[in-house]
C-alpha cells in the first residue's frame, strides 16, 4: 500500500470514529435532555407549559459538539413533553431543535472571528434563546388557538428559562473544556 493511500485508510477510519462518537453523544444528551427537563418542573397554569432545566444541557451539548448534536439534544426536549404535556410535543421537537442547531453554528462561526468563546457562547445562547421564545409564542397562538395575551403569559418564564441556561452552560462549557481539552477540535 502506497504512503498517500494508507495516510487517505487512516483519515476514513477517522472520519468514521468522530461520527459514530457524534451519534453516541447526541443520543445521550437527547436523553439527559429529556431528565433534565423532568427533574425540575415549574408549572405555568395559564397556558399549560412548564419552565424547565432541560434548556441548560441543549446549550452545553451545542456549545461543546455543535450545531447537529445540538439540534439532537434540542429535539430530545420533546420527549419529556410527550410525558408532561403532551400538547407541546411536536412544537418542541423542531423548536428545540432549531435552538440547539443555532446554538452550535453561531458558536461556530462566531468563533472564527471573535477571540472571546465565552462572548461568542453568549450570543449564540441569546439569539437560540429568542427563536425558542418566539418558536413557542408563534406555536401557542397558531398550533394550540391561546389568545395573544395568553401566551404573551409564557414569554417571560421562557425568557428567564434561557437565562437561566445561559448562567449554567458557560462555565460548565468551560470547566468541561479544561478536563477534556481535545474537545476544543469541535469548536
Amino acid at each position: 500500500m502506497t504512503q498517500d493511500k494508507e495516510q487517505e485508510t487512516q483519515a476514513t477510519a477517522k472520519s468514521y470514529v468522530s461520527v459514530a462518537f457524534k451519534i453516541a453523544v447526541a443520543a445521550i444528551f437527547a436523553a439527559l435532555v429529556a431528565v433534565a427537563t423532568l427533574l425540575f418542573v415549574v408549572p405555568i397554569p395559564a397556558t399549560s407549559g412548564y419552565f424547565n432545566l432541560g434548556e441548560t444541557l441543549i446549550y452545553v451539548a451545542a456549545l461543546l459538539f455543535g450545531p447537529w448534536v445540538g439540534l439532537v439534544a434540542g429535539a430530545g426536549a420533546s420527549i419529556s413533553d410527550a410525558l408532561v404535556a403532551a400538547q407541546y410535543a411536536p412544537g418542541t421537537f423542531a423548536i428545540k431543535a432549531i435552538e440547539g442547531f443555532f446554538v452550535g453554528f453561531l458558536t461556530k462561526k462566531l468563533n472564527r472571528k471573535i477571540k472571546s468563546l465565552s462572548l461568542c457562547a453568549s450570543i449564540a445562547i441569546v439569539v437560540g434563546g429568542f427563536e425558542m421564545v418566539a418558536g413557542y409564542f408563534l406555536y401557542e397562538t397558531l398550533a394550540l388557538g391561546y389568545p395573544t395575551a395568553l401566551a404573551l403569559l409564557e414569554v417571560p418564564f421562557n425568557i428567564v428559562q434561557m437565562l437561566v441556561g445561559l448562567v449554567i452552560a458557560i462555565p460548565v462549557m468551560h470547566a468541561v473544556l479544561r478536563v477534556f481539552p481535545q474537545l476544543k477540535s469541535y469548536l
